[in-house]
Formats: structure tokens, C-alpha cells, sequence
């Protein structure tokens, strides 16, 4: 079993990712109501959740599971991106990308797209 619960946390991040939650553009909250409470495959999700030096939007400790939604403003960060996907991968976190267009017009296709790489992920780790 991995140890994704002791990850690198930047305390100096704490204001500004609570900020982040309170502030919830629509898509994350759309998700969010979602995903929370363990409505999904009865899994634990963090919101605005502290991961070294960057902030993700939603993690689920049990899986090592990062969920990012992507809108315009990543069109101008790709190199940033880049090097935050790396670092995340290097824990062996599986990062989820979701368009913050397609929560707006397919929450419910989003929704099954996540579930099947969440059971994806759940079988892969049953074979390790």
C-alpha cells in the first residue's frame, strides 16, 4: 500500500488554498458536490489540497488520485503544467485532467469517466 497520506506540504499555502475553496469557480464546485461526502465509489476526496508546493484541486489519499480541471488559463501555463505533472507523477500519483467546459455541458459523462479511471486505478493496485 503507498503512503500518498505523508506527501510534502507547504504550510505557507495553507491561506491562500482555503481562499481557493471558498472562492470555487463553477466547475469545481459542480464537481465538488459530486464527489464529496464519498458519494463517489465511496471514496475520500480533499478539496484545494496542499501537495508540496502546488495546489490540486481534488485528491483522494486511498488511490493517490489528483483531479484537475483545466480551463483557459493552463492555455498560457504549459510549461508550469508540465513541471507540476511531473512533480505529482513522481509520488506515482495518477492525475485526471477534466475540461471546465465539459463539467459545464457533461457532468454526467465527466462523472463516468472518472468513475472507470478510479476503478482502473483500484484493479491496478490490487495486482500489485
Amino acid at each position: 500500500m503507498k503512503h500518498w497520506g505523508k506527501l510534502p506540504y507547504n504550510h505557507n499555502l495553507k491561506a491562500y488554498a482555503q481562499q481557493l475553496r471558498k472562492a470555487g469557480n463553477l466547475s469545481e464546485v459542480l464537481l465538488w458536490q459530486e464527489i464529496k461526502s464519498k458519494k463517489l465509489l465511496a471514496l475520500d476526496f480533499d478539496r484545494q489540497k496542499i501537495i508540496g508546493n502546488y495546489i490540486v484541486d481534488f485528491y483522494c489519499k486511498s488511490l493517490g488520485v489528483v483531479i484537475e480541471i483545466d480551463g483557459g488559463s493552463h492555455d498560457f501555463k504549459v510549461e508550469y503544467d508540465m513541471e507540476r505533472e511531473a512533480y505529482l507523477q513522481g509520488f506515482d500519483l495518477l492525475v485526471i485532467h477534466i475540461l471546465d467546459i465539459d463539467i459545464k455541458q457533461n457532468l454526467a459523462g465527466v462523472l463516468m469517466h472518472i468513475h472507470q479511471r478510479l476503478r482502473d486505478r483500484m484493479m491496478q493496485m490490487q495486482v500489485k
